[in-house]
């Protein structure tokens, strides 16, 4: 390998490592305002998270309103159990 192909490697890094950077500058600055005007696009949301409950490392309990109806779910060893709890207490 000579000079210039040492030199040449050298910019493709320097430029590589440009493109990234700029390309992270962008995503912080613009980012923000671009994820903000997709999710005020949406409108109301249907479904809500109510309460979490860890009951060992690997299963979960998620209290979930959808509409006016609550759900809870039992998550965990690759399986899922819905029951449903009627209309939600507001």
């Amino acid at each position: 390998m000579n000079l210039l192909d040492l030199a040449r490697a050298i910019f493709a890094l320097a430029f590589t490592l440009g493109i990234i950077g700029l390309a992270a500058w962008a995503a912080r600055r613009y980012a923000p305002q671009l994820l903000a005007k997709l999710s005020a696009e949406r409108g109301e949301r249907r479904l809500t998270v109510v309460e979490t409950l860890v009951l060992d490392p690997a299963r979960r309990l998620v209290l979930v309103r959808v509409d006016d109806e609550e759900r809870l779910i039992l998550l965990g060893e690759g399986r899922e159990l819905i029951e449903p709890r009627g209309p939600a207490k507001s």
